[in-house]
């Protein structure tokens, strides 16, 4: 996809499942990455089956030291961070909303609202505000409709939507921002969702399948690349038609 070859992307919780296929997606375009998530085997793996032009760096995805470090990283290695990709996400809690412990609540925001905003500011004060890019953030359908079970989670991705809305208009016009938002896709992150009976879950697809990584992969490179480049501010779902029914 024009656009994107020779330019430099960090992709965050990107050692498996869709962050892992959004970075070789754009390994396959000519760019460079720079992956990251917690646990340092899993993400050198990763990053070895990138090849050459990916490199890592392992820590929490909300620690503000470690975004530092991984930013410097891209700079240092490759001269540029001008794609951004939030793909982190966390979701330790299942059921109600008046049974959760706001504790956990808290940081299922800090993570997958709070954080992804920390990583635009770094990337934008240290490459973006001079040269432009792209920012994509990796919602949810739960941030789009009521999600009974993941509710804290859906509320975490209605606000990351929102702050894609708002970084937009903010950014704008050198830095793009925009979203995507997967229904269920097969990774071990979802495995909850639809292990043992995913034919049924499956059932309410238009498309009659679940998500695959690499479904969301390719939608994210066209997003960061020129081919996007009249688009920010947007959310595109990728849902294999569920939310056509009515469902999640």
């Amino acid at each position: 996809m024009k656009g994107l070859s020779g330019k430099t992307a960090i992709v965050t919780g990107a050692s498996r499942g869709i962050g892992q296929a959004i970075a070789q997606h754009l390994i396959d375009e000519g760019a460079n990455v720079v992956i990251t998530a917690r646990k340092e085997e899993a993400l050198a793996a990763a990053a070895t089956s990138l090849g050459e032009r990916a490199t890592y760096v392992a820590g929490r995805a909300d620690d503000p030291e470690h975004q530092d470090e991984v930013v410097a990283k891209a700079l240092d290695t490759f001269g540029g961070a001008d794609f951004l990709v939030n793909n982190t996400g966390i979701n330790p809690a299942y059921g109600p909303l008046m049974d959760i412990d706001p504790e956990v609540a808290r940081k299922i925001m800090d993570v997958n609202v709070i954080a992804a905003l920390s990583w635009v500011q770094k990337v934008r004060a240290a490459w973006q505000a001079e040269h432009g890019g792209a920012i994509v953030n990796i919602a949810s359908v739960a941030g789009l409709r009521p999600a009974p079970g993941i509710a804290m989670y859906g509320v975490s991705k209605a606000a990351l939507i929102h702050l894609t809305e708002e970084l937009a208009v903010e950014l704008g016009p050198n830095t793009r921002v925009n979203a995507v938002a997967p229904a269920i896709v097969k990774t071990d992150f979802a495995k909850a969702l639809y292990e043992g009976r995913e034919e049924k879950v499956a059932a309410p697809y238009a498309l009659k399948r679940l998500g695959v990584p690499t479904d969301i992969g390719s939608v994210v490179a066209f997003l960061l690349s020129d081919a996007a480049g009249w688009m920010t501010g947007q959310t595109l779902t990728v849902d294999g038609g569920v939310l056509l029914a009515g469902g999640i």
